[in-house]
């Protein structure tokens, strides 16, 4: 045993797992409540690595899944890995019909009980065995009249998954339970609406597996180990029996074979839009969420596409589930549907809804801007709002009165295209209520399907082009210690017959643009698609406009230091042009000039003012050699001081601040290819007057307020700019551009 494992094990248990694989408390021998003995056996991995790469490739033809949560948050989410391939047992479900299929020899050794411990359910009829390799049955239908506190207890698919539970349950057994996947269609069990579309015959609405194997990985501390179950029930041991199943290997379809690309025609989804907005209106919807498919040829195996995922999008709920038939979910959720847990309090519920979204920006900088623009957003705040206030709804359902809390508001989580805000709610569940409860009171979750929630559910079983199917359910893990972990399935491609079906939705209020919503399905989506049809390439530091010179000698830049504390970061940017630069400090010999044969002057930013530099000097020597000159905020007034201007002093100085920056119709060569406006960083308190502005320095760009901000001679290469391309508050790849067109385009 590893000093990791040893460590994990004889620490108290935390409180709250944040989602992650417990270690099983009593390894050994214990018995269910159905009467079942299990022997479970702990062993380390020594090579996990190894062992997660077979499973994963595994799943392309073998049955079973993989959970892995990739991202960190305080107090919600911690990192692990955990799956498994060839379980015994599987259940499915279509509408109230249900399957329990035997998937080998213990499975079939499991089966005769399983069918007595059902036989015993008043929810259920019609259960019968077949060959002793499979159960069918279906549930009785829901009494006419009951207390809507009591809706999630009434006749539904769970009562099957509660007498499952049941059955296996055991308190100190955190691992073992039913791992799979819930379809959208099952919330017409809890809340019945007028079906209008057309369903596909073999759709399931239900895939759960029975383990006996676990492979289980905690990303923090390295530590890896393997769960291995064997069963003894009415005399009979599972062990010596080979743990199999059946292999079915992947079959793509090609790009010929997938005529439609998705299941709207472009502009569609923003009529809908408009639709929902005349029923928000009118006050039949205060939010909805209408989703569209995008439908692509998916030409690598399923497991090379969930690698994808797990390399560009990181995610709190990331899985792979092969669910047989040739149908596959891989997934990298944001959202938390609903999780269970035992704490000193009791049964804790906690969801974690999502809604507001915004891209990501190109760096850290612009992040931050777009991070200001979405918490400032009273629309994005209004969707969330509702969110929430629909989720403690469905919480007070079944929770202690009192206990049902949001203990975050409007957090930041970011993914890789993307920015959410969340919310964080907890409540703790009533006595005589339990996991299942919580599960069904939030199907499903109100950032989903909108608000009133069964009003939601009706419009977009209306309004949608197809059936969501998997899209909007949840995946996860049903425990047999009453516990329950699930994430909503969104961000999921659903793999079936050869064919990725990417499907993305946004939440619609009365305050929503058609055409915005339509591109935000478009982004979220974006993600997934590029799974599936771009293979892995190296990443790239930057994005720039034009490409920089690749000869190092083609360009030698002399950069003239003017005792600023930004010149090194200017020096780098300039290095990142492919020129050679050289940093002298203001005052080097003027031999230097011809020593050096430099192809541009950059005159730095720097304290004081221009003649503390004698900056005009330096101007006219470059001149005298026919070197041309760019100048960074000193470096522009003093070239303005040089040809006759005068500068005026700032009535608040600009330090570190944000502006910005318009080009004029006169923009020059410094603004090639640039946008028409921009914000850039500005350190300055010394500015240009227009009214003393020498005429042969056309104006090529300014503030709002009428500060030149950018600078060119009409015959001579010499141009400047008033704030700081280098500098965190100028976007990254357009300061270097500038410096690229500077280096490249201002010569003699």
């Amino acid at each position: 045993m590893t000093a990791k494992r040893k460590a994990a094990e004889e620490s108290p248990l935390p409180h709250r797992s944040l989602g992650a694989p417990r270690m099983t408390k009593n390894p050994g021998r214990y018995v269910t409540q159905g009467g079942v003995t299990i022997d479970c056996e702990v062993s380390d991995l020594p090579d996990s690595r190894r062992s997660l790469d077979q499973l994963i490739t595994r799943l392309d033809s073998e049955r079973g899944c993989i959970f892995e949560s990739s991202y960190e948050f305080p107090g919600r989410y911690a990192r692990w890995t955990m799956g498994f391939v060839n379980p015994p047992l599987v259940i499915e479900a279509s509408g109230r019909t249900f399957e329990i299929l035997a998937l080998n020899e213990r499975g079939a050794l499991l089966l005769p009980a399983v069918y007595e411990a059902l036989q015993s359910s008043a929810s259920l009829r019609e259960v019968q065995i077949e060959a002793g390799t499979r159960i069918l049955g279906e549930v009785r239908p829901v009494d006419a009249h009951f207390a809507e506190e009591e809706r999630s207890r009434q006749n539904s698919i769970f009562s099957l998954i509660r007498s499952l539970r049941d059955f296996f349950h055991c308190e100190h057994e955190p691992m073992l339970g039913l791992y799979g996947a819930f379809g959208y269609d099952l919330t017409f069990q809890f809340e019945p609406v007028t079906l209008s579309q057309q369903r596909d015959g073999k759709q399931r609405d239900l895939v759960l597996y029975l383990p006996d194997e676990l492979l289980v990985i905690d990303i923090h501390t390295k530590a890896a180990w393997r769960l291995l179950y064997e069963f003894t029930v009415q005399g009979r041991s599972s062990t010596n029996l080979p743990r199999v199943g059946s292999s079915i290997s992947y079959i793509p379809k090609s790009a010929d074979e997938v005529p439609a690309r998705r299941d709207h025609r472009a502009g569609q989804f923003a009529e809908k839009v408009q639709m929902a907005k005349e029923e928000f209106k009118v006050g039949n919807l205060f939010e909805v969420v209408l989703s569209q498919t995008f439908i692509e040829p998916c030409p690598d195996n399923p497991s090379v596409v969930f690698s994808r995922l797990r390399l560009r999008n990181p995610s709190p709920y990331g899985f792979l589930i092969n669910l047989g038939a040739t149908e596959y979910l891989v997934g990298a959720s944001p959202e938390m549907f609903v999780r269970v847990e035992k704490d000193n309090k009791g049964w804790r519920c906690e969801t974690c809804p999502i809604s507001g979204t915004i891209k990501r920006g190109r760096d850290a900088l612009e992040d931050a801007e777009n991070i200001r623009t979405i918490l400032s957003d009273k629309k994005e705040e209004s969707e969330l709002t509702m969110c929430t206030d629909v989720d403690r709804n469905d919480k007070s359902r079944i929770c202690r009165a009192g206990s049902v809390t949001v203990i975050g508001r409007r957090q930041i989580e970011m993914y890789s295209r993307v920015i959410h805000t969340v919310d964080h709610v907890e409540g703790y569940l009533r006595s005589g209520f339990d996991a299942m409860d919580a599960f069904l009171c939030h199907t499903w979750a109100v950032t989903v399907t909108g608000a009133p929630k069964a009003w939601a559910i009706q419009f977009v079983e209306d309004h949608e082009e197809s059936p969501r199917n998997w899209y909007g359910g949840a995946v996860g893990m049903i425990g047999f210690d009453g516990g329950l972990n699930t994430g909503l399935t969104l961000r999921t491609v659903h793999v079936s017959g050869g064919v990725a079906r990417v499907r993305a939705g946004a939440t619609l209020l009365f305050d929503s643009e058609p055409s915005a919503e339509e591109a935000e399905t478009e982004l979220k989506a974006s993600a997934m698609r590029d799974a599936v049809l771009r293979p892995d390439t190296p990443p790239t530091t930057s994005v720039i406009m034009r490409p920089p010179s690749s000869n190092a000698n083609e360009h030698r830049v002399l950069l003239v230091d003017h005792q600023d504390s930004f010149v090194h970061t200017l020096a780098n940017y300039l290095r990142q042009t492919g020129a050679q630069v050289t940093t002298l400090r203001a005052g080097f010999p003027t031999s230097e000039v011809k020593r050096l044969d430099p192809t541009l002057a950059v005159l730095s930013p720097g304290p004081g003012c221009p003649r503390d530099f004698n900056l005009s000097g330096t101007i006219e020597l470059m001149m005298q050699n026919r070197v041309p000159i760019f100048g960074v905020c000193l470096g522009l007034q003093g070239i303005v001081e040089h040809f006759g201007g005068e500068l005026g002093v700032l009535a608040y100085p600009q330090h570190g601040k944000p502006g910005q920056v318009s080009l004029t119709s006169e923009a020059g060569v410094i603004f090639d290819g640039m946008p028409k406006h921009f914000q850039v960083g500005r350190y300055h308190s010394l500015y240009s007057l227009k009214s003393k502005h020498p005429p042969e320095l056309s104006i090529t760009a300014e503030t709002n307020d009428g500060i030149i901000m950018g600078i060119q001679h009409t015959s001579l290469p010499l141009a400047a700019v008033q704030f700081h391309p280098e500098s965190i508050l100028t976007r990254s790849d357009l300061g270097l551009q500038m410096l690229i067109n500077a280096v490249s385009d201002l010569h003699y």
